[in-house]
């Protein structure tokens, strides 16, 4: 019969317990980490609780802002979806017309749409059009939702609030995640984490180029703009 000595039987349970806990830790670590990524990416993300605006506002992009803010006009969360973005290289077409003429075929009229032509090479830009497109109405404009990618949300908040300032109520309608190519678990698709890494860079940027900086620094942030 085999036997085991009482010092090889306790020199066994204590790898055992040390395996254990390591293994405890390293749950722990593994969950604490996933927590921490998950809370990176999510502080980016900022939707508000909609509530019926002016004008839908669509920032330039994809196919699938452009119809998620159709779907938002029809179920009556705005009057107007206003347009904006200029030339697109990617598909050789002006975003505003793309727009409009995608937002016709779905049922929107005519007079419910607008955009703006101009070539922009940034979200601040976007807004500034925003605001002169809105000084030009014969009619107030108290609020607008924007809408945009998830990820983008929290640098566009702050970039239109800075804009428009407080007489205009802004509400921001991110794109569900089930409608674009990112993910909300970012870390784990390539897309999505070029995307956290270049927005978290662009909105310390804006913060200094638009809000910190001045004079010939100011000056300098200016010749490096980008989206």
């Amino acid at each position: 019969m085999l036997t085991i000595s009482k010092t090889v039987l306790q020199k066994f349970q204590l790898k055992m317990k040390i395996f254990v806990v390591l293994l405890g830790l390293t749950t722990v670590l593994l969950f604490s980490c996933e927590q921490w990524l998950l809370l990176i990416g999510d502080f980016l993300i900022v939707q508000d609780s909609l509530q019926p605006a002016t004008v839908i506002h669509v920032i330039a992009g994809e196919d699938y802002r452009t119809d998620y803010a159709i779907q938002l006009y029809k179920e009556g969360y705005g009057k107007t979806l206003f347009f904006t973005g200029g030339w697109c290289k990617k598909h050789q077409y002006n975003h505003g017309e793309h727009a409009e003429q995608r937002s016709l075929a779905q049922g929107v009229p005519q007079n419910n749409i607008a955009f703006d032509e101009s070539t922009v090479t940034s979200t601040y830009m976007e807004a500034e059009l925003v605001r002169g497109w809105i000084e030009q109405q014969p009619y107030a404009v108290r609020s607008i939702i924007v809408v945009s990618d998830p990820f983008h949300m929290r640098r566009t908040r702050w970039t239109y609030r800075k804009v428009l300032g407080d007489s205009v109520q802004i509400e921001m309608a991110p794109v569900p995640f089930d409608l674009t190519p990112y993910q909300r678990i970012w870390w784990k698709d390539r897309e999505s984490c070029r995307y956290v890494w270049d927005e978290y860079q662009k909105y310390v940027y804006y913060l200094f180029r638009y809000q910190f900086s001045g004079g010939k620094v100011q000056e300098w942030l200016a010749s490096l703009d980008h989206d």
